[in-house]
């Protein structure tokens, strides 16, 4: 069986002062999840708003363990940014195929 797993999450960027700075900070972590993790992320949200970002991320588990897991290693390095905040935080296994 292989479960679907999503985590979305919103950034604030205090120190942000331009869409610039905010896409720099937001490119580096969506790449830096892709190459770890080999996940599909994008941003999802807030494209207009300097200090705002939305972050959603969807893999692939053979359980709901590896689904924690995933979300766990993935909510650490969004705590560990520098430049941002994690503001709103949601995971959830979307659907199971069998």
């Amino acid at each position: 069986m292989t479960l679907i797993g999503l985590t979305k999450f919103e950034l604030h960027l205090p120190h942000s002062r331009s869409l610039k700075d905010k896409r720099r900070v937001v490119k580096s972590l969506v790449e830096r999840l892709h190459e770890r993790y080999r996940v599909s992320v994008l941003e999802s949200g807030f494209h207009d708003l300097h200090q705002r970002a939305e972050v959603s991320v969807a893999y692939l588990a053979r359980s709901e363990g590896e689904i924690d897991k995933m979300a766990d290693e993935l909510r650490r390095i969004a705590d560990e940014l520098g430049e941002a905040v994690v503001s709103k935080w949601d995971d959830r296994v979307l659907e199971s195929i069998d």
